[in-house]
């Protein structure tokens, strides 16, 4: 028999054909797959929802009086167990689980039974009106779902499973928009904090996938539509100065607000909800209700259809005093602990505010100025300049504004830091970090390593790094 060819035997031998990187690849592949087609699903269920409220609306404005403080508490009241960690948007507890390599605390925030229960809750919370978006919770889902993808396949070593909740959350946020490049920017920026040659392939793979399965299903599209404008040198950049600075503080505001600091009038408001949830809850299912009729019903749900309207300038609008009074419809929505994520709305905010400040500048093209105002202000509430901005030109397929967008978030950034110097994913984070101690002090005699926020939040630490070894 002729001899073996020992280049085809060095060829089959690279590490391109082991076994365990198919394994690997399959996971992941699988894994993009599912999220991109549960991020799909959630968004048609999502504004199904929504359209079922607005019909329920339809019957009379004063339904929410009661129809939406019932719902806060029940939801409060549901999420007060085994089903925690499905309150709020889901991003800190993805970071968290990336901070913290312990397996119980991984499948706490991670099972299939939170994704399902997060999804769930959402549309519940949609449904009665709350002031909330699916983007955070879709993040949540796809760790989720990719942590549980990992442990099937048996990539259990902690820093495997790392890369895959990184990649799954990337994968959320990507399709949970339809932008790809801002799920990359996202997992480095916001998730991981740094950027890891050893994590690039896995992002990127599970971007695409999932990408071209959204691409198959809901085609190729812009979230809200294509915004053809520029801003010309010179004094039109005045606009990147109001923008930056009043959308920032006002991002920071809200930052701090739903933070409820430990010290102040903030944290009276806290201990209130930590005392009576459920009641806290109700009450304020109730504002919201009342913001609801005060200002003709635009202050519910996602905000979509109402930024949507500010960008493309169409005919009928949500009014001048939209974009504060969706701010605090935004604030009791989150202070009620309900499940529901802060991104649509929070662009929903800095839409109306990008169209309070064009009237103060006359001359200049209205919808550059709200998409100055929506990128400022989401970066000013995430502490994410660069994932704003990229999030901001995908959301209109507008390249040309790239070099104000970023101008304006950067200095949102700098602006907000002023009310809320850590970033608000992050501050949440790094309670549920604190929390874990405290827990697994209580639990051992020998208390664990504690690791403060100037390192375990550290932006230039890597995911892979354990806070702390149980």
């Amino acid at each position: 028999m002729p001899a073996t060819n020992p280049r085809l035997q060095a060829l089959l031998g690279h590490e391109f054909f082991a076994p365990h990187q198919w394994k690997r690849r399959i996971a992941l592949w699988s894994g993009a797959v599912l999220v991109a087609l549960a991020a799909i699903v959630f968004a048609e269920a999502s504004n199904w929802a929504y359209r079922l409220f607005l019909r329920i609306l339809a019957h009379g404005v004063w339904i929410p009086l009661l129809l939406t403080p019932a719902v806060f508490g029940l939801l409060s009241w549901v999420t007060a167990g085994r089903f925690s960690a499905t309150r709020g948007s889901g991003i800190p507890q993805v970071i968290a689980t990336l901070h913290i390599e312990n397996e119980r605390f991984r499948g706490r925030m991670l099972a299939l039974p939170i994704a399902a229960g997060k999804m769930l809750l959402t549309l519940i919370a949609l449904a009665a009106g709350a002031s909330i978006g699916r983007e955070g919770p879709t993040v949540h889902v796809g760790a989720g779902l990719f942590y549980t993808f990992a442990r099937r396949f048996g990539f259990s070593d902690p820093k495997a499973a790392s890369r895959f909740i990184l990649a799954g959350g990337a994968a959320g946020i990507a399709a949970a928009f339809n932008t790809p490049l801002a799920g990359v920017v996202f997992a480095i920026e916001e998730l991981a904090g740094t950027f890891e040659h050893r994590f690039s392939g896995l992002l990127l793979t599970a971007v695409i996938v999932g990408g071209v399965v959204s691409l198959g299903v809901m085609g190729n599209y812009a979230y809200f539509g294509t915004v053809a404008v520029n801003l010309p040198l010179g004094g039109a950049w005045v606009a990147v100065l109001l923008c930056g600075i009043g959308c920032g503080l006002l991002g920071g505001l809200f930052a701090r607000l739903i933070l409820l600091s430990r010290r102040g009038p903030l944290a009276k408001i806290g201990a209130l909800r930590a005392r009576w949830p459920v009641a806290f809850a109700t009450g304020c299912g109730l504002v919201l209700a009342v913001l609801g009729v005060l200002f003709h019903g635009s202050v519910y749900g996602t905000g979509y259809d109402q930024a949507r309207a500010i960008v493309q300038q169409a005919a009928v609008t949500p009014g001048e005093s939209f974009g504060l009074a969706k701010l605090a419809a935004n604030v009791v929505s989150y202070w009620a602990g309900i499940p529901g994520g802060i991104f649509s709305p929070a662009l929903a905010v800095g839409a109306g505010l990008g169209q309070n400040i064009a009237h103060l500048l006359p001359g200049v093209p209205v919808a550059a100025v709200v998409l100055l105002g929506m990128s400022a202000y989401l970066a000013g509430v995430t502490g994410a300049p660069l994932t704003s901005a990229v999030i901001a030109m995908e959301l209109t397929a507008n390249q040309s504004m790239i070099i104000p967008v970023m101008a304006a978030c950067l200095l949102a950034r700098a602006a907000a830091s002023l009310l809320s110097p850590t970033p608000v994913y992050k501050d949440f984070a790094e309670r549920l970090v604190q929390e874990f101690e405290r827990q697994q002090a209580a639990a051992s005699p020998t208390p664990p390593t504690h690791v403060g926020p100037s390192s375990a939040f550290d932006e230039r630490a890597a995911p892979s790094e354990p806070v702390q070894k149980p």
